[in-house]
């Protein structure tokens, strides 16, 4: 995902010579997160969990379902690292359940 935008900065040389000539070199600024792809970062959603035992948890297999607090309506905190990033909600794509950012903090 690309959160910011790309910049282009534009220099002109003027190189002395027989006649006068204009060079013109464009630099783009390139995202940050592009240039270090293998950097490893850890994304967490808070999800309102009631009556959510320990045993519960060790039960869990795949398919399980767990009741959240969560209103479809609501909009729930995407953090990376531990800092909040923005807001998602849930979206279902085919079979999948996905979350989509709603809003940038």
């Amino acid at each position: 995902m690309n959160l910011a935008a790309s910049t282009a900065i534009t220099e002109v040389e003027v190189k002395p010579s027989a006649g006068l000539q204009l060079v013109e070199k464009v630099q783009e600024q390139k995202d940050p997160g592009e240039s270090l792809p293998w950097l490893p970062c850890k994304l967490a959603l808070d999800i309102p969990v009631v009556k959510f035992t320990v045993s519960d948890l060790l039960s869990l297999t795949r398919g399980s379902i767990v009741e959240t607090a969560y209103h479809q309506s609501s909009d729930l905190p995407l953090r990376v690292n531990g800092q909040l990033v923005g807001w998602t909600e849930f979206e279902v794509v085919g079979e999948r359940l996905a979350v989509r950012l709603t809003d940038l903090s």
